[in-house]
């Protein structure tokens, strides 16, 4: 007989092997008319610890969510409807999130079908579904107006310091985290202002059942969509644009206030509007003084009538010369990141490093090595640093001490320790948590999507040490 050649055996032994595994799956459509499901409520352990063996159920293993939702002070409803999520449970909804990356759309969909993801935010909803997808939104707004970053930090902090090997070294840099916004431009915000008080003006016209006002909306409307479509944009285009505009929307604003003098009676509109109104009188000060004076900024300089709290940031990048968002200084020990600094008007980083070291001491206890960029490099934070004690990796300055060459080999770590996984950790939250371009719509919404991203990405870190330690444990 012909021996069977050696590929034609493997093949023959994996096919065995793969039916042997399929064996243990049921074909639902092919074998049984009825589905018969095992009940969770009454084999809960079964599902319970499937959970737990997967990478969400090691995160869920991480966080301290007793002590987070004491420090967010997050509570049952005492009257009305409870609500389908516990305090627990938004907080998991929110490092769910963050862990997807996807909307709240799809977060809702994928909610209504995955177990894991049920069990994650300590609910089961079987055949039923969730409400509403706006329920996201709305958790994510009701513990964005209790977030304090500070002491929910201590109690992260606190919980992961165990699984920290150096807690003594700070890495120290500062990022932009974009808010999801288009370029802004002087014509292009001048156009969304001029849009927004001529719409209001016919509202409010078709209200009072009188003829609106006659302007040159229509005409300067199509001149715009001219402009805009043109590839180049001259100078002498664009500054006529900018006078055109500055001229209808200064009109429209005079035309509104006249209408609402004379109807007061008649006129109720709610606080939305209002501060709406003054955000436009605002931009267009500031675009009359730009334009005047040939200025290409101004104090508070206002690039969004919709999110008037973002200003632009110049970073100096060859990418991206100027970003749009929140400017974060962070602080990294043992590969985990902590905000010391938020705000969405731009600050030099360079002063931070003392009140930087001060925040990691309360953290973490002693500090004795820190690694920063060259800008915080300042005789001032040298000068401190010298005094405590502190090692650092900035260049030296005047004449070589005697361990100059031990000082060298510990500065030039430092140095690549910050410059590879200090930097590297911000691109990883950027590309995988959510944080490249920020969609949330109002500013306390904002940070909150900046501190979850962060410290899901932080939970996942932790996760992983856990997972290292329960097998070497195992293992022994």
């Amino acid at each position: 007989m012909k021996k069977k050649p050696r590929n034609q055996l493997w093949r023959q032994e994996i096919g065995v092997k793969l039916q042997n595994c399929m064996s243990k799956l049921r074909r639902i459509f092919e074998t049984t008319p009825e589905i018969s499901f095992i009940s969770p409520q009454k084999e809960f352990s079964l599902y319970w610890n499937s959970f737990l063996e997967s990478e969400l159920g090691k995160i869920y293993q991480a966080i301290p969510w007793e002590k987070l939702i004491k420090s967010l002070k997050l509570r049952e409803n005492r009257k009305g409807r409870s609500s389908q999520f516990s305090p627990q449970g938004k907080l998991a909804l929110m490092f769910l999130k963050s862990y997807t990356g996807l909307s709240d759309r799809k977060l809702y969909e994928h909610m209504n079908g995955s177990i894991q993801y049920q069990l994650f935010c300590g609910i089961f909803l079987g055949p039923e579904k969730l409400a509403d997808f706006k329920i996201i939104s709305r958790v994510r707004t009701e513990i964005a107006k209790k977030l304090n970053i500070r002491v929910t930090q201590d109690v992260l902090a606190k919980a992961w310091k165990p699984y920290m090997e150096n807690p003594n070294i700070v890495l120290e840099d500062a990022t932009c985290y974009e808010s999801y916004m288009r370029f802004p431009t002087n014509v292009k915000l001048m156009w969304e202002c001029v849009e927004w008080m001529h719409g209001q003006m016919k509202r409010t016209c078709r209200y009072l059942k009188i003829p609106t006002p006659r302007t040159k909306f229509l005409e300067q409307k199509d001149k715009y969509f001219s402009y805009m479509r043109m590839r180049k944009k001259p100078w002498k285009q664009t500054t006529k644009r900018t006078r055109s505009l500055l001229y209808l929307l200064n009109k429209l604003i005079e035309e509104q206030d006249k209408i609402e003098d004379q109807n007061r009676i008649y006129l109720q509109f709610p606080e939305k509007y209002y501060k709406k109104r003054s955000v436009i009188r605002k931009v267009l000060s500031q675009q009359q003084e730009m334009f005047t004076t040939g200025s290409h900024s101004v104090p508070d300089r206002i690039v969004s009538i919709s999110k008037s709290y973002i200003r632009p940031i110049v970073r100096g990048k060859e990418v991206k010369k100027v970003e749009f968002g929140a400017k974060v200084n962070m602080i990294q020990v043992d590969g985990i990141n902590f905000i010391e600094h938020l705000s969405f008007d731009a600050f030099n980083e360079g002063v931070r490093l003392i009140e930087s070291v001060r925040y990691s001491r309360t953290l973490f206890g002693k500090i004795t090595h820190i690694s920063a960029d060259d800008i915080y490099a300042t005789n001032a934070n040298r000068k401190w640093c010298t005094a405590q004690k502190i090692t650092t990796n900035f260049k030296r300055k005047g004449r070589a001490g005697k361990h100059e060459y031990h000082r060298q080999i510990i500065a030039a770590e430092l140095r690549k320790e910050r410059a590879t996984r200090m930097e590297g950790s911000f691109g990883t939250e950027k590309q995988h948590y959510n944080l490249d371009k920020i969609k949330a719509r109002t500013e306390q919404n904002e940070i909150l999507w900046i501190f979850f991203g962060v410290h899901t990405a932080n939970a996942v870190r932790i996760a992983k040490r856990l997972a290292q330690e329960k097998s070497s444990q195992s293992a022994a």
